[in-house]
């Protein structure tokens, strides 16, 4: 068996078109020459171990590590391979549920340009359900009163289009929560602790007095009644409230720059703009909802 070494003399005695091959990595010995010099040695080792990290690296992508044996994933592993995503069981089942957020995922480190223009094509398709878009009035709703009576009167609205369907229903689901908040007490203007406490103290609470405030009431309300762009709903409300109101007034005010403009909400009087008491067919465009 022949050794070669680089340093020893009997180098001198090898032919030129002798060389070394190793069977198990990329050739790393030329003995082409007995004379060796500092440079080509430098530049050898270079080359050589940069094949030698890119063969590696092969293995590891393959799940072999250097010595040719399988690599054993644990279980609490997470890891990129092969430019995509590779993890527990569970985790993977979670990306299933949206294969376009993990294609961009397994795209990011290979290509970022084209992932980044990806999530920005997604977030343009799904706008409208990221980001909502204001669809209501940028002009002020306007606030009148005609001869209201707490216990027997109407509140009308006036839109400046036709409501919608999706528009009717917020406006329902607004009214019908009002009603329960002014029910169960919650708007009571005789029992304000916190709003009116000092705010740079600690709040405090006194609960006996709260519960020996008269307590607010709203006895009844009627459905919403819809015609063209106006609306009307009946309200007994039993007690002089001005706080019930306010809460009203600010919950449509709001409705109304962000969803559906309202031009004004007449609170009393029994007649209002344009409504006709003989028109309650669906025909002429009249509808009763629910409160």
């Amino acid at each position: 068996m022949l050794n070669l070494l680089p340093c020893l003399p009997t180098l001198h005695s090898l032919p030129p078109s002798i060389s070394t091959q190793s069977t198990k990595c990329p050739p790393f010995l030329y003995a082409k020459s007995p004379h060796i010099t500092q440079s080509s040695s430098g530049l050898y080792s270079l080359v050589a171990r940069r094949r030698t990290m890119v063969l590696q690296s092969q293995l590891e992508m393959n799940g072999f590590d250097g010595l040719g044996d399988k690599i054993m994933e644990d279980d609490s592993d997470v890891s990129w391979a092969g430019g995509g995503f590779g993890g527990r069981e569970g985790e993977e089942k979670d990306y299933d549920r949206d294969p376009e957020f993990a294609e961009i995922l397994g795209s990011c480190l290979d290509d970022p340009t084209k992932a980044q223009s990806k999530m920005e094509e997604r977030l343009r398709k799904k706008r409208n359900k990221i980001l909502h878009t204001k669809t209501g009035s940028a002009n002020p709703m306007n606030v009148q009163f005609n001869k209201f009576d707490f216990s027997n009167s109407y509140i009308w609205l006036e839109f400046y289009n036709t409501p919608l369907e999706k528009d009717v229903t917020l406006i329902c689901d607004t009214i019908r929560s009002w009603h329960i908040v002014g029910r169960l007490g919650g708007c009571n203007s005789m029992n304000m602790q916190l709003s009116q406490s000092p705010s740079d103290k600690r709040p405090t609470y006194d609960a006996i007095q709260g519960a020996n405030v008269t307590p607010a009431t709203f006895y009844n309300i009627g459905d919403l009644e819809v015609q063209d762009n106006l609306a009307r709903f009946w309200v007994d409300i039993g007690t002089s409230e001005p706080l019930l109101l306010d809460v009203l007034i600010n919950a449509l005010m709001h409705i109304s720059s962000d969803y559906v403009g309202i031009k004004q909400v007449m609170f009393g009087g029994s007649e209002f703009e344009n409504w006709k008491e003989n028109l309650k067919t669906e025909d002429v465009g009249y509808n009763i909802h629910k409160i």
